[in-house]
C-alpha cells in the first residue's frame, strides 16, 4: 500500500475497532515539539519546566496554578489552549468523534491551526487505501489554503504557502517585476498535475508542490468529488454522490452549502434571487451537486431535490475551504441517527 501525508501525524495515532483515530502519548509529545511552544531564549523557569514535565510525561495533568505561574501573558494563553486542547485530545473517543463535535457546535477560542491539522490527520484516515492521485491532491484543499490563477483559459490551484515561500526566495534572490510578468505560466516551478506525472504525486505528497488544474482537467474536478464522498462517508456514515455541474438549473432548488465564506455570501445571493455581477460569478471554483443515497435521511424541506455545493475563492484570489461545513451544513432529518 502506498504511503501518502506522512506529515499528518497518522502514523502517530492508533486505528480502533470502530475505524476511527485516537490520540497517542506519541501525538501529543509531536504537538509540543512545534515551534510555537517551544520555550524562546528569553523564557522563565517555569515555562521550560512546564515543556520539559510535558514532554518527559505528556499526558501529566497540568493545573491552572502551574500556567499561572508563568511571567509571559502570551506564554499562558498558548499553553491554556494548548492544554485544553490536548485534554479535548485524549478525552475524545476518537478524533473524528472531536472534530464532528467542533463542526457542529463551534471551535470557539480553538486556534484554527489545531481544526486544519485534526482534518489532516482525519481526512488521512479516511482516504487510507485510495490510489487515485487526483482525489488526493484535490483533497489538499481541504486543510490548505490555495490560490488560484486562470492560464490559457483554465483555472489552476497551487499551495498558497508553497507560493508564498516561492515568492519570498525570488526577492531574496533580487527577481525584478519584469521577470515575473514574463514568465510564460504561473506557479512556474511547480507542476501541474496531468496523466503523465500523476504518479510522481506519492514521492512527493507533503511537499504540496503539483498544481491542480480544477478548470481544464475533469479528473481534478471528479477528484474532488470523490474527497468529498469519503470525507462525509468516514465522519458522519452517509453514503452521498457529488458530482461537478455547469450551474443550478432547477428553479425549485432548495439547499445549499457554502464550502467558504465568499461561497456563502455568493450562494445567499442567489437563493435571494439577486443576479451575480461579473466578478462574483469568476470567483466560484466549482459547483457541484450531492445527492443522499437514502433518502430517509434527508430533511422534508428538501426532499428528493439535490444538495448544491459551492466553491469559491476571495478577492485576493486565495480558495479557504470549510470541511467543517460539509458536517454542520447537511440537510439531515432530525430523525437521522448519524455520527
Amino acid at each position: 500500500m502506498r504511503e501518502f501525508w506522512v506529515a499528518s501525524g497518522h502514523h502517530l495515532t492508533h486505528r480502533a475497532d470502530h475505524g476511527g483515530l485516537v490520540a497517542t502519548p506519541e501525538l501529543i509529545m509531536a504537538y509540543l515539539a512545534r515551534p510555537e511552544l517551544m520555550p524562546p531564549a528569553d523564557a522563565c523557569e517555569a515555562e521550560r519546566n512546564l515543556h520539559a514535565n510535558l514532554l518527559a510525561d505528556p499526558l501529566r495533568p497540568v493545573s491552572r496554578a502551574e500556567i499561572a505561574a508563568l511571567a509571559d501573558a502570551d506564554a499562558r494563553e498558548n499553553w491554556t489552549l494548548m492544554v485544553n486542547f490536548r485534554d479535548r485530545l485524549i478525552s475524545a473517543p476518537s478524533l473524528e468523534a472531536l472534530y464532528t463535535a467542533l463542526a457542529r457546535k463551534g471551535a470557539g477560542e480553538l486556534p484554527p491551526i489545531f481544526l486544519s491539522q485534526l482534518c489532516h490527520l482525519i481526512l488521512r484516515n479516511a482516504l487510507e487505501g485510495c490510489d487515485d492521485p487526483y482525489t488526493l491532491r484535490a483533497a489538499e484543499l481541504f486543510y490548505r489554503s490555495q490560490l488560484a490563477a486562470v492560464h490559457e483559459g483554465s483555472l489552476l490551484l497551487a499551495d498558497a504557502e508553497v507560493i508564498e515561500a516561492q515568492q519570498h526566495t525570488q526577492h531574496d534572490l533580487h527577481s525584478s517585476p519584469l521577470t515575473s510578468l514574463l514568465q510564460p505560466k504561473p506557479f512556474a516551478e511547480m507542476d501541474v498535475m496531468d496523466d503523465e506525472n500523476a504518479w510522481t504525486y506519492w514521492s512527493r505528497s507533503d511537499a504540496h508542490a503539483m498544481v491542480m488544474n480544477i478548470g481544464g482537467n475533469p479528473k481534478a474536478r471528479a477528484g474532488l468529488c470523490r474527497a468529498i464522498e469519503r470525507w462525509i462517508g468516514h465522519l458522519l456514515g452517509i453514503a452521498v454522490h457529488v458530482e461537478t455541474v455547469a450551474s443550478i438549473q432547477d428553479r425549485d432548488w432548495r439547499w445549499f452549502v457554502g464550502l467558504d465564506s465568499e461561497a456563502t455570501r455568493i450562494g445567499n445571493a442567489l437563493w435571494n434571487g439577486a443576479a451575480l455581477d461579473d466578478s462574483a460569478a469568476e470567483r466560484i471554483v466549482a459547483l457541484m451537486r450531492m445527492d443522499i443515497e437514502d433518502a430517509r435521511l434527508v430533511d422534508e424541506r428538501v426532499g428528493n431535490k439535490p444538495i448544491y455545493l459551492i466553491l469559491a475563492m476571495g478577492a485576493d484570489r486565495v480558495v479557504r475551504l470549510k470541511p467543517q461545513n460539509l458536517i454542520a451544513g447537511l440537510p439531515l432529518a432530525s430523525s437521522a441517527n448519524v455520527a
